[in-house]
């Protein structure tokens, strides 16, 4: 398969827990991986949610350079500003030839919402990695919880209550675990249903991390590796 060759290969587990629909699979961004693993090892038909500068060529550089290298040193700075020029061509053919939907913080997220459901209708599941540069639980970092307003535009596309599924990967195990999926109220205010199923999926998707044998987590910022940490302390295994 050709994703081996960028990647681990992974093993998907909890696949039960996949409804017979689509639904929306949100999950932990891992740097590079998450998004790898899914074009390669996802299970069922799906669209990944990709940033819309990522598929621009001259929105590449800027856009790169300040969201995957913001942490390295000053000195080094000037290599991965280059870089982010190298990449740019690579990255809007990669992109706009992926299973990928477009993401906007404008007022153009309103493509990406009619995309994403247009897609839910036609059969096929959407992949969401919502992690932003806040620290939260050393597995994860918080969740930005916007894109679970699709759920109010599927229902007045279909009248159903869309499914969220949690998802967690863990590159260096060569996992991909589903967990139980979290399902939308038609009934309740939407503030609400944002904050409940935003920290349901992210406790789920810890529980999933902790579930699994002792590991060291890809956490969403590229930092230094001595600083990843672990999914289990150290001190709670040895007990």
């Amino acid at each position: 398969m050709a994703g081996a060759a960028v990647s681990p290969r992974y093993v998907c587990e909890g696949t039960e827990n996949l409804p017979d629909e689509s639904c929306v699979i949100v999950g932990n961004h891992c740097q590079m991986y998450g998004p790898i693993a899914c074009e390669f090892y996802m299970p069922v038909p799906r669209r990944t949610w990709c940033a819309g500068e990522m598929m621009r060529l001259r929105e590449v550089p800027d856009y790169a350079f300040h969201d995957f290298w913001p942490h390295k040193p000053k000195r080094v700075q000037w290599f991965y500003r280059l870089l982010s020029y190298l990449i740019a061509p690579l990255s809007v053919l990669i992109f706009n030839n992926a299973g990928t939907i477009p993401v906007y913080h404008d007022a153009r997220v309103i493509r990406t919402f009619r995309e994403t459901v247009d897609a839910l209708q036609a059969g096929t599941s959407a992949v969401i990695f919502p992690e932003r540069e806040v620290a939260w639980n050393g597995i994860l970092w918080d969740f930005q919880d916007k894109f679970i307003d699709l759920a109010r535009l599927y229902r007045r596309r279909t009248g159903k209550a869309l499914a969220f599924v949690p998802m967690y990967i863990a590159p260096r195990l060569g996992r991909i675990v589903f967990g139980p999926a979290v399902r939308y109220d038609l009934d309740a205010p939407a503030d609400r249903e944002r904050a409940r199923i935003k920290a349901a999926l992210m406790e789920e998707i810890t529980a999933c991390a902790c579930a699994l044998p002792r590991h060291t987590v890809v956490p969403y910022p590229n930092i230094p590796k001595r600083n990843y940490p672990e999914n289990v302390p150290k001190e709670a295994h040895d007990a």
